[in-house]
């Protein structure tokens, strides 16, 4: 007899076997008892019949509280109806552990709120596994992704003492007396570290102190970030479509089965990362956005409902490129055709999803960065390091920021990032 994780049952149809996990929901249809048990990698059915077994093991087994631990043992029956195409005929049931109270969360339909406030016992329920799931297939994509193209994994601080996307955002902490922020962004310390090795990516959490409550906004949350020596705009915005494809094509490849628990359509996502994605002025994207009854004017930032029009006129990813300087940060190279304008881009995701990535050419010259820092009134002399790598061996440089729970609740399907995350930060909310 053998221990196996239920993903695996399959392959063991027709021995006895033994399954570690938790009641998940129980049924009973006369003097049959169906109980189904997970164990984090899939639910099964097993099923106990009171003619075939002894009365105390039946009673038992009907009494149980759902959530109980359990270590279950019985023989693998094929059965195409079932989930994983078996199920098993139980021969004994040990209890780790039983709930005296009744489990919080029922199988039915609960309001948002009390699903966050008791997001530890909720991750464990229908489809927050699948999620879970897709979210480490994700991440692991995405290292992947980079080490095939000969990047270093590195690290950024999660304590600066600078602000990278704007001053509005910071979480101010002490540092010891001295003024410290939670980052914003990995990117300027992934520059330096570049300089030293060429292709350089993390993963990492950052913090925006945003007062939003959207659908695709968490106070903390993931990003995948790179920085690329000799890169210029073209090469950059390449590399983030490929990346975006073989993320997609991972998630499909590999949870194919939590895409079709969650009814995803894999053929449409897909079909939607075929290459190369559209690249849209930002001035068209005005324009087209005004023609679909938007009042937008060139100069504003894109809202939720320009993001959604934007999606479902491309129908896939799309860059919208060379924004107006005054509506990005510090750091990015002007357009040489065009000074008013940055050699920077946006991946907008399609079905509203909004922003996957940011993306530009970092600015690369002592000359531009000093001056660029003047005028955002910003002071040179946090920045002296990051000046630093103008003063010695500058070179064109690019990189971007992907944030993850976006793109997993993109190909997930699911209306809100805060589901794919383990424990969402949100305004208002730090429990659990």
């Amino acid at each position: 007899m053998r221990t196996i994780t239920i993903d695996e049952a399959p392959r063991f149809v027709g021995e006895e076997v033994t399954v570690r996990g938790w009641l998940y929901n129980k049924r009973s249809s006369g003097k049959i008892l169906f109980l189904q048990v997970r164990d984090g990698t899939g639910v099964i059915q097993g099923v106990l019949s009171e003619p075939d077994s002894s009365p105390s093991l039946f009673a038992d087994a009907d009494r149980l509280n759902r959530e109980s631990s359990l270590i279950v043992t019985g023989v693998l029956h094929e059965d195409h109806r079932a989930p994983g195409g078996c199920e098993l005929q139980i021969k004994d049931i040990t209890v780790v552990q039983e709930p005296t109270d009744p489990f919080p969360i029922e199988l039915k339909e609960h309001t948002p709120g009390f699903l966050m406030d008791h997001r530890h016992l909720w991750m464990r329920t229908g489809r927050q596994v699948p999620i879970l799931r897709i979210r480490d297939t994700v991440f692991r994509a995405v290292r992947d992704f980079f080490h095939r193209r000969g990047f270093v994994a590195t690290e950024a601080p999660i304590l600066t003492g600078t602000s990278v996307e704007g001053t509005t955002t910071l979480f101010e902490v002490d540092y010891f007396g001295e003024k410290a922020y939670l980052t914003q962004s990995g990117q300027l310390y992934l520059e330096a570290t570049a300089m030293a090795l060429g292709k350089v990516y993390w993963i990492g959490p950052v913090f925006r102190a945003e007062k939003s409550k959207t659908r695709k906004h968490l106070t903390e949350f993931w990003m995948a970030e790179a920085e690329m020596a000799y890169y210029d705009y073209a090469d950059n915005n390449r590399l983030q479509e490929e990346l975006i494809a073989y993320i997609v094509g991972a998630a499909v490849a590999e949870r194919k089965q939590e895409l079709d628990l969650l009814k995803r359509d894999t053929e449409k996502l897909l079909e939607e990362v075929s290459l190369p994605f559209p690249r849209v002025d930002y001035a068209d994207a005005i324009k087209l956005l005004q023609e679909a009854g938007h009042e937008v004017s060139f100069g504003d930032d894109f809202g939720a409902p320009h993001e959604v029009t934007l999606g479902e006129h491309f129908r896939k990813p799309v860059f919208i490129e060379r924004f107006p300087v005054s509506m990005k940060p510090f750091y990015m190279k002007r357009d040489p055709s065009e000074q008013s304008r940055v050699l920077a881009a946006d991946l907008i995701a399609p079905e509203g999803y909004g922003e996957l990535i940011g993306g530009s050419q970092r600015v690369d010259t002592l000359e531009e960065l000093s001056a660029q820092l003047k005028e955002r009134h910003l002071p040179s002399e946090p920045y002296e390091w990051y000046l630093d790598l103008r003063r010695y061996g500058s070179v064109p440089h690019s990189g971007f920021g992907l944030g993850m729970a976006r793109t997993i609740a993109w190909i997930c399907g699911v209306p809100h990032i805060r589901e794919t995350i383990p424990f969402a930060r949100q305004l208002n909310r730090l429990y659990p």
